[in-house]
Protein backbone atom coordinates (compact mmCIF):
# COMPACT_ATOMS: atom_id res chain seq x y z
CA UNK A 1 0.00 0.00 0.00
CA UNK A 2 1.52 3.54 -1.14
CA UNK A 3 1.76 5.98 1.40
CA UNK A 4 0.34 9.41 1.50
CA UNK A 5 3.75 11.12 1.47
CA UNK A 6 5.66 8.51 -1.03
CA UNK A 7 7.46 9.75 -4.36
CA UNK A 8 4.60 8.67 -6.55
CA UNK A 9 2.02 10.19 -4.78
CA UNK A 10 4.57 13.71 -4.92
CA UNK A 11 4.69 13.36 -8.19
CA UNK A 12 1.24 12.42 -9.25
CA UNK A 13 -0.07 15.57 -7.07
CA UNK A 14 2.41 17.38 -8.85
CA UNK A 15 1.42 16.40 -12.39
CA UNK A 16 -1.78 17.08 -11.82
CA UNK A 17 -2.01 20.88 -10.54
CA UNK A 18 0.05 21.11 -13.16
CA UNK A 19 -2.35 19.73 -15.86
CA UNK A 20 -5.48 21.77 -14.02
CA UNK A 21 -3.10 25.09 -13.73
CA UNK A 22 -2.35 24.94 -17.55
CA UNK A 23 -6.07 24.35 -18.39
CA UNK A 24 -7.15 27.32 -16.52
CA UNK A 25 -4.49 29.55 -17.94
CA UNK A 26 -5.26 28.52 -21.37
CA UNK A 27 -8.97 28.44 -20.53
CA UNK A 28 -8.21 32.19 -19.30
CA UNK A 29 -6.67 33.36 -22.28
CA UNK A 30 -8.93 31.88 -24.83
CA UNK A 31 -11.95 33.87 -22.96
CA UNK A 32 -9.87 36.96 -22.88
CA UNK A 33 -8.74 37.40 -26.32
CA UNK A 34 -11.54 39.26 -27.34
CA UNK A 35 -11.32 41.35 -24.78
CA UNK A 36 -7.91 41.80 -25.18
CA UNK A 37 -7.89 42.52 -28.81
CA UNK A 38 -11.06 45.09 -28.13
CA UNK A 39 -8.44 46.62 -25.69
CA UNK A 40 -5.69 46.93 -28.08
CA UNK A 41 -8.07 48.59 -30.61
CA UNK A 42 -9.46 51.07 -27.94
CA UNK A 43 -5.51 51.83 -26.95
CA UNK A 44 -4.89 53.00 -30.76
CA UNK A 45 -7.90 55.09 -30.91
CA UNK A 46 -7.32 56.77 -28.02
CA UNK A 47 -3.19 57.53 -28.75
CA UNK A 48 -4.79 58.87 -32.45
CA UNK A 49 -7.23 60.88 -30.76
CA UNK A 50 -3.92 62.30 -28.73
CA UNK A 51 -1.58 62.71 -32.15
CA UNK A 52 -4.77 64.63 -33.55
CA UNK A 53 -5.31 67.05 -30.71
CA UNK A 54 -8.74 66.16 -31.00
CA UNK A 55 -9.84 65.13 -27.49
CA UNK A 56 -7.94 68.27 -26.36
CA UNK A 57 -9.90 70.70 -29.18
CA UNK A 58 -13.25 69.01 -28.30
CA UNK A 59 -12.99 68.06 -24.78
CA UNK A 60 -9.64 69.64 -23.26
CA UNK A 61 -7.98 66.65 -21.69
CA UNK A 62 -6.27 63.79 -23.03
CA UNK A 63 -7.78 60.79 -24.57
CA UNK A 64 -7.16 58.59 -21.57
CA UNK A 65 -9.71 60.68 -19.99
CA UNK A 66 -13.06 60.61 -21.82
CA UNK A 67 -15.49 58.35 -21.60
CA UNK A 68 -16.18 55.45 -24.12
CA UNK A 69 -19.52 57.72 -26.07
CA UNK A 70 -17.14 60.32 -26.09
CA UNK A 71 -14.37 58.36 -27.92
CA UNK A 72 -16.82 56.67 -29.95
CA UNK A 73 -18.09 60.24 -31.08
CA UNK A 74 -14.33 61.63 -31.96
CA UNK A 75 -13.24 58.35 -34.13
CA UNK A 76 -16.45 58.94 -36.35
CA UNK A 77 -14.11 61.68 -37.86
CA UNK A 78 -11.67 59.19 -38.80
CA UNK A 79 -11.17 56.62 -41.15
CA UNK A 80 -8.80 54.71 -42.99
CA UNK A 81 -6.79 52.66 -45.67
CA UNK A 82 -4.61 50.45 -46.37
CA UNK A 83 -1.21 51.79 -48.67
CA UNK A 84 1.82 50.17 -50.40
CA UNK A 85 4.73 52.44 -49.38
CA UNK A 86 6.65 51.41 -52.18
CA UNK A 87 4.43 52.54 -54.28
CA UNK A 88 2.54 55.03 -52.82
CA UNK A 89 -0.81 53.70 -53.94
CA UNK A 90 -3.96 52.25 -51.84
CA UNK A 91 -4.59 48.75 -51.37
CA UNK A 92 -7.04 46.44 -50.40
CA UNK A 93 -5.57 45.33 -46.93
CA UNK A 94 -2.06 44.19 -45.29
CA UNK A 95 -0.08 41.37 -45.84
CA UNK A 96 2.60 39.90 -44.68
CA UNK A 97 5.33 40.66 -46.79
CA UNK A 98 8.26 42.71 -45.89
CA UNK A 99 10.53 45.25 -47.08
CA UNK A 100 14.36 45.28 -45.75
CA UNK A 101 15.57 48.67 -44.33
CA UNK A 102 19.44 49.79 -45.68
CA UNK A 103 18.92 53.67 -45.07
CA UNK A 104 22.59 54.38 -43.21
CA UNK A 105 20.94 58.03 -43.20
CA UNK A 106 18.15 57.44 -40.81
CA UNK A 107 18.70 54.44 -38.91
CA UNK A 108 15.98 53.25 -37.24
CA UNK A 109 17.66 50.21 -35.71
CA UNK A 110 15.15 47.38 -37.53
CA UNK A 111 16.10 45.47 -40.39
CA UNK A 112 12.73 45.63 -42.11
CA UNK A 113 9.25 46.97 -42.13
CA UNK A 114 6.07 46.15 -43.93
CA UNK A 115 5.44 46.31 -47.32
CA UNK A 116 1.96 48.23 -46.44
CA UNK A 117 0.57 50.26 -43.63
CA UNK A 118 -2.69 51.27 -42.36
CA UNK A 119 -2.93 55.21 -42.27
CA UNK A 120 -5.58 57.38 -40.64
CA UNK A 121 -7.85 60.06 -41.86
CA UNK A 122 -9.17 63.16 -39.88
CA UNK A 123 -12.11 64.72 -41.74
CA UNK A 124 -13.78 67.92 -41.12
CA UNK A 125 -17.40 66.94 -39.92
CA UNK A 126 -19.96 67.84 -43.19
CA UNK A 127 -17.61 69.15 -45.51
CA UNK A 128 -15.73 65.42 -46.17
CA UNK A 129 -12.30 66.94 -46.54
CA UNK A 130 -9.37 65.66 -44.95
CA UNK A 131 -7.74 68.08 -42.58
CA UNK A 132 -5.32 65.69 -40.93
CA UNK A 133 -3.37 62.38 -41.84
CA UNK A 134 -1.93 59.85 -39.48
CA UNK A 135 1.13 57.74 -39.82
CA UNK A 136 2.25 54.49 -37.85
CA UNK A 137 5.52 54.78 -37.03
CA UNK A 138 8.65 53.02 -35.45
CA UNK A 139 12.39 53.10 -34.83
CA UNK A 140 14.49 52.15 -32.34
CA UNK A 141 15.25 53.87 -28.62
CA UNK A 142 17.36 52.92 -25.89
CA UNK A 143 15.58 49.32 -24.61
CA UNK A 144 13.85 48.73 -27.49
CA UNK A 145 11.53 49.67 -30.17
CA UNK A 146 9.50 53.01 -30.21
CA UNK A 147 6.05 52.53 -31.52
CA UNK A 148 3.69 55.81 -32.20
CA UNK A 149 1.64 57.98 -34.31
CA UNK A 150 2.78 60.98 -36.33
CA UNK A 151 -0.50 62.98 -37.18
CA UNK A 152 0.09 65.91 -40.17
CA UNK A 153 -1.85 68.68 -40.98
CA UNK A 154 -3.62 68.58 -45.06
CA UNK A 155 -0.20 70.53 -46.39
CA UNK A 156 1.43 67.28 -44.89
CA UNK A 157 4.54 69.44 -43.55
CA UNK A 158 3.29 70.85 -40.58
CA UNK A 159 2.96 68.17 -37.55
CA UNK A 160 -0.23 68.20 -35.64
CA UNK A 161 1.36 65.67 -33.29
CA UNK A 162 2.94 62.87 -32.25
CA UNK A 163 2.54 60.29 -29.74
CA UNK A 164 4.20 56.86 -28.55
CA UNK A 165 2.15 53.76 -27.39
CA UNK A 166 4.91 51.42 -26.10
CA UNK A 167 7.83 52.04 -25.90
CA UNK A 168 10.40 50.49 -23.01
CA UNK A 169 12.12 53.92 -22.37
CA UNK A 170 13.81 54.61 -18.65
CA UNK A 171 10.98 56.53 -16.89
CA UNK A 172 12.14 60.38 -16.08
CA UNK A 173 14.77 60.15 -19.44
CA UNK A 174 13.67 58.78 -22.43
CA UNK A 175 10.35 57.97 -20.86
CA UNK A 176 9.28 60.98 -20.80
CA UNK A 177 8.46 61.20 -24.21
CA UNK A 178 5.46 60.32 -22.90
CA UNK A 179 5.35 63.82 -21.29
CA UNK A 180 2.26 65.95 -22.30
CA UNK A 181 4.21 69.06 -22.30
CA UNK A 182 6.87 68.18 -24.58
CA UNK A 183 4.79 66.01 -26.70
CA UNK A 184 2.67 69.59 -27.32
CA UNK A 185 5.90 70.79 -28.52
CA UNK A 186 5.75 69.15 -31.85
CA UNK A 187 2.39 70.78 -32.68
CA UNK A 188 3.26 73.68 -35.57
CA UNK A 189 6.99 71.60 -36.29
CA UNK A 190 7.93 71.65 -39.50
CA UNK A 191 8.50 67.95 -41.21
CA UNK A 192 10.86 69.06 -44.35
CA UNK A 193 13.08 71.77 -44.95
CA UNK A 194 13.11 73.63 -47.92
CA UNK A 195 14.61 71.54 -49.97
CA UNK A 196 11.99 68.50 -49.37
CA UNK A 197 13.99 66.98 -46.91
CA UNK A 198 13.24 65.76 -43.38
CA UNK A 199 14.69 68.02 -40.98
CA UNK A 200 11.87 67.56 -37.57
CA UNK A 201 13.82 66.58 -34.90
CA UNK A 202 14.36 66.36 -31.46
CA UNK A 203 17.18 69.01 -30.71
CA UNK A 204 20.59 68.27 -28.23
CA UNK A 205 19.52 70.57 -25.77
CA UNK A 206 16.83 73.19 -25.61
CA UNK A 207 15.73 73.98 -29.16
CA UNK A 208 16.74 77.29 -30.61
CA UNK A 209 14.30 80.00 -30.43
CA UNK A 210 12.38 80.36 -33.76
CA UNK A 211 13.73 77.10 -35.02
CA UNK A 212 10.62 75.77 -37.09
CA UNK A 213 12.00 72.20 -37.33
CA UNK A 214 13.15 71.15 -34.10
CA UNK A 215 11.76 70.61 -30.22
CA UNK A 216 13.40 70.53 -27.16
CA UNK A 217 15.86 67.38 -26.35
CA UNK A 218 14.96 64.92 -23.35
CA UNK A 219 17.45 65.39 -20.46
CA UNK A 220 19.89 62.30 -19.94
CA UNK A 221 18.28 60.91 -23.17
CA UNK A 222 20.50 60.85 -26.04
CA UNK A 223 20.07 58.01 -27.21
CA UNK A 224 16.17 58.04 -27.14
CA UNK A 225 15.85 61.65 -28.87
CA UNK A 226 18.50 60.49 -31.53
CA UNK A 227 16.03 57.50 -31.83
CA UNK A 228 12.58 60.01 -32.10
CA UNK A 229 14.88 62.12 -34.46
CA UNK A 230 15.43 59.09 -36.59
CA UNK A 231 11.90 57.68 -36.99
CA UNK A 232 10.41 60.82 -37.97
CA UNK A 233 13.01 61.26 -40.59
CA UNK A 234 12.99 57.72 -42.03
CA UNK A 235 9.11 57.44 -42.03
CA UNK A 236 8.87 60.62 -43.82
CA UNK A 237 11.65 59.56 -46.57
CA UNK A 238 11.27 58.16 -49.73
CA UNK A 239 12.19 54.76 -47.98
CA UNK A 240 9.17 55.17 -45.73
CA UNK A 241 5.78 57.23 -46.61
CA UNK A 242 6.97 59.63 -48.76
CA UNK A 243 6.28 58.14 -52.28
CA UNK A 244 2.07 58.33 -51.02
CA UNK A 245 2.84 61.66 -49.08
CA UNK A 246 3.75 63.04 -52.73
CA UNK A 247 0.30 61.08 -54.41
CA UNK A 248 -1.91 62.48 -51.43
CA UNK A 249 -0.74 65.89 -51.81
CA UNK A 250 -1.89 65.79 -55.47
CA UNK A 251 -4.99 64.47 -54.52
CA UNK A 252 -5.18 67.04 -52.04
CA UNK A 253 -4.92 70.04 -53.95
CA UNK A 254 -7.07 68.84 -56.72
CA UNK A 255 -9.67 68.46 -54.08
CA UNK A 256 -9.16 71.96 -52.96
CA UNK A 257 -8.91 73.04 -56.60
CA UNK A 258 -12.44 71.39 -57.16
CA UNK A 259 -14.18 72.16 -54.16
Amino acid sequence: MQQRNSLFNTLLVATVLCVVCSLAVSGAAVALRDRQEQNVILDRKKNILDATGLAIGEYGVQASMLEMSQITELNGWISEKFVDLETGDYVSGETDDTVGIDNRKYNIGEPSRPKTMRVFFVEEPGSGRISQVVLPVFGKGLWGTLYGYLALRSDLNTIQGLTFYSHKETPGLGGEVDNPSWKAQWEGVKLYDESGEPAAMVFKGPAPSGDQHSVDGLSGATITSRGVTNLIRYWASQDGYGPYLGKLSGELTSSKEGA
